[in-house]
């Protein structure tokens, strides 16, 4: 297995904020939409800071 290709949970959870991005737009005085989006938002600045840590 390649170590040179993105990690794929790293790629689902970059599509996973965009759809959340894009649910904010559509709903952007929804709390409970903004708190999912803010949820993906910080586990993918974890993870791509574990990523560039290793």
């Amino acid at each position: 297995m390649s170590d040179n290709g993105p990690d794929t949970s790293t790629e689902v959870l970059q599509h996973t904020v965009v759809e959340r991005l894009m649910a904010v737009i559509g709903a952007p005085d929804d709390e409970d939409v903004a708190r999912d989006a803010d949820a993906a938002v910080l586990a993918l600045d974890e993870r791509l800071r574990a990523e560039s840590a290793a």
